[in-house]
């Protein structure tokens, strides 16, 4: 049962001796209903704030942010361009405990609303870069988590695998995050101090600017492209303005920062769909297979950025047979002025296994070698779509071809093709069925 702002009140007093109560009224700061939490003032105008844990998991999140606002010294804070919350007292409240905090100054508003303002939304990329520029040793010194570059790959490929482990992880996003955490010049960064845990509620406003950031429970050293990828669910301009200003006010030194963020944001849907499989709820399961399903579709219509650094677009079967159809075989590798690229212009990573059902053209389709690759991934059978592919086909395929071009003869291996390959295989295909049918005359 949710407490009163009176009983609230009276645990404020109690948290901080002396406390004279002149108004007390019912506040939300959009909590979604962690805490039970209240606005004291005083006697003398002086505005608090009071709160107190509704479940474990937002006493666990409070304790988090109580060590994090202590190692956040005058010092530290001085060389931040806005405000962070200071803890006033507490108090026991039955089996938790009462929090009392100076009440911030500003307006919160919605992620599209935060960023919709260009002003805002350089101020907001330019209070993460202050953040981010923070000296590292504190966070040692307060005993608040440090991760490495390396702890960060390995903790991203940990959760990739236990999203995969549920069976309900498209194939498509599998290979999408496995191609990123493969990537070694992804994960080339130096760690910084990281808020952990910014979101559009994080963020103060008073005359368009960031007066004040809360939730600090996450602070710890890690990558900071995670206090970033909250700015891709916006739309618009704004909050490309707010990245931009972020990479000034760093003045750049990581490349693949915004690839990273991407990824976790992407990553974000996996860690709903294991909320949902560890607390056994299969609405919040079926919520993430849905939204899943939409980021497939996104990365198969091309709208979707590459998260890796040393391939092009990630292009579905269909993309292929489009592209292939539209581009002359001698113009494939070279640039417009005719000289080869340095690097092939590469597809997706498939596994073999996709493509079971790609025969390699008769001899009345020769003339028309790339129209044969016509079955897409949407034409796959729905259990391959979470993780399992159909290895039933007895047609002659693609990967056996293909196992000459790598040297490797496992069907169930994923490799990346690029058009030169594809190109190559007609090629031989061409070559062979000429042979035969001049043998035959």
């Amino acid at each position: 049962m949710a407490r009163s702002h009176l009983t609230l009140a009276a645990l404020a007093t109690s948290a901080l001796p002396g406390l004279d109560v002149a108004q007390a009224r019912a506040h939300s700061q959009r909590a979604h209903g962690l805490f039970d939490s209240a606005l004291i003032i005083d006697r003398d105008g002086r505005e608090l704030i009071i709160r107190v844990p509704r479940s474990q998991a937002a006493e666990t999140e409070q304790s988090a942010d109580l060590v994090a606002l202590r190692a956040l010294t005058v010092g530290n804070r001085s060389r931040l361009p806005f405000d962070v919350p200071e803890f006033v007292g507490q108090a026991p409240a039955g089996p938790t405990r009462a929090i009392l905090y100076e009440l911030l100054p500003g307006d919160s508003f919605e992620t599209d609303a935060l960023t919709g303002h260009v002003g805002v939304s350089g101020s907001i990329g330019r209070a993460i870069a202050a953040i981010h520029g923070l000296p590292t040793a504190f966070i040692a010194d307060a005993g608040l988590p440090q991760q490495t570059a390396l702890d960060c790959r390995t903790s991203t490929i940990a959760l990739i695998d236990r999203a995969a482990e549920t069976g309900y992880l498209p194939a498509a996003l599998l290979r999408r995050w496995e191609q990123a955490t493969d990537d070694d010049s992804l994960w080339q960064f130096a760690p910084t101090v990281v808020h952990g845990t910014l979101s559009d509620e994080s963020f103060l406003i008073v005359d368009d600017a960031v007066s004040g950031i809360l939730g600090w429970s996450g602070l710890g050293v890690g990558d900071p492209a995670r206090d970033l990828n909250w700015l891709l669910a916006a739309r618009g301009e704004a909050a490309e303005t707010a990245i931009a200003a972020y990479l000034a006010a760093r003045q750049g030194g990581d490349p693949c920062l915004t690839q990273r963020a991407l990824l976790y944001a992407e990553l974000e849907l996996a860690r709903w769909l294991l909320h949902g499989s560890d607390t056994r709820n299969q609405e919040i399961v079926d919520d993430a297979v849905t939204m899943l399903d939409g980021l497939v579709e996104t990365v198969h219509s091309n709208t979707m950025e590459s998260l890796s650094t040393d391939t092009g677009p990630v292009l579905g079967v269909a993309d292929v047979e489009t592209l292939l159809d539209a581009t002359p075989h001698s113009a494939l590798g070279r640039d417009a002025g005719g000289a080869p690229h340095g690097s092939a212009m590469l597809t997706d990573s498939f596994d073999r296994s996709e493509f079971a059902s790609l025969r390699l053209p008769a001899d009345n389709e020769v003339e028309k070698a790339p129209d044969s690759l016509s079955a897409t991934s949407d034409d796959a059978p729905d259990s391959e779509s979470h993780g399992t592919s159909d290895e039933g086909s007895t047609a002659r395929t693609l990967s056996d071809p293909f196992a000459e071009l790598d040297g490797e003869g496992d069907p169930n291996a994923t490799v990346a093709y690029s058009f030169e390959d594809i190109e190559e295989l007609t090629a031989r295909s061409t070559e062979a069925q000429a042979s035969t049918r001049s043998s035959s005359e």
